[in-house]
């Protein structure tokens, strides 16, 4: 059975990128400045929060123009660094 390659993309393009973490009050703040970050001047008129069933968790959804695998990689790396996040999808 072969391996099966993920489909390429072709940078650079609208991107969506969902981050879910704990409702703390810091959670948006601190996750858009690391998008300005690696991505400045993202809509952020676009950006979707939502909450969870019970509160306890916040997912935002935020589209950038991707400009290639290096830069997605350290913008997952610095999310991740947060402390504030749970997944990145």
């Amino acid at each position: 059975m072969t391996e099966q390659e993920p489909p390429k993309i072709e940078f650079p393009c609208d991107y969506p990128i969902k981050v879910l973490g704990r409702s703390v009050e810091e959670f948006e703040v601190e996750i858009l400045a690391v998008f300005e970050r690696h991505a400045p001047g993202f809509d952020r008129d676009a950006v979707r929060s939502r909450d969870s069933g019970k509160g306890t968790f916040t997912a935002l959804t935020i589209t950038i123009v991707a400009t290639g695998k290096p830069q997605l990689d350290a913008l997952h790396g610095d999310l991740m660094a947060t402390g504030l996040v749970q997944m990145v999808i």
